[in-house]
C-alpha cells in the first residue's frame, strides 16, 4: 500500500509546520505549498493522495484552486479537505467542490481523524 502523501496548501508557515509535524508523526508523507495559482503543477509534481486546502491562500484562493483541481481530467478524484476560519466554511467548501472541510483553528486530533477518513 505504501505511504500516503498529503499536499498542504496554506500561506501560514506556522500551520504548515504544525500540520507537517503531526501528519508525519502519523506516518504520512507531507508536501507543502504557500501559493495556490500553481495548484495543478504542484499536484502533478507531488502526486498526493489527499490535498488540504486553505481558503485564503494567494494568489487565486482556495475555492478557485480546488475548482481547478476538481475540473482536471487526471487529478479530479484526489480528495480535498477545505480549511478556513470563515463562518460560511461549509458553503465555501461545497462551492469549491471539496470533499469535506475543517474549521480553523482545528484540533489536531480532528485533523488526523478527518485525514484518515478521507484516505480510507
Amino acid at each position: 500500500m505504501g505511504t500516503k502523501t498529503i499536499l498542504i496548501f496554506d500561506d501560514d508557515v506556522n500551520i504548515l509546520e504544525i500540520c507537517s509535524i503531526v501528519l508525519e508523526h502519523f506516518g504520512y508523507r507531507v508536501a507543502i505549498s504557500e501559493t495556490s495559482h500553481n495548484v495543478i503543477e504542484r499536484v502533478a509534481e507531488v502526486q498526493p493522495d489527499l490535498v488540504l486546502m486553505d481558503n485564503w491562500i494567494p494568489a487565486i484562493g482556495g475555492v478557485e484552486a480546488t475548482r481547478l483541481l476538481k475540473a482536471h481530467p487526471i487529478y479530479h478524484a484526489i480528495p480535498v479537505i477545505f480549511s478556513s476560519a470563515n463562518l460560511n466554511l461549509e458553503k465555501l467548501a461545497q462551492d469549491a467542490g471539496a470533499d469535506t472541510f475543517l474549521e480553523k483553528p482545528f484540533d489536531l486530533d480532528v485533523l488526523e481523524s478527518t485525514v484518515k477518513k478521507m484516505l480510507a
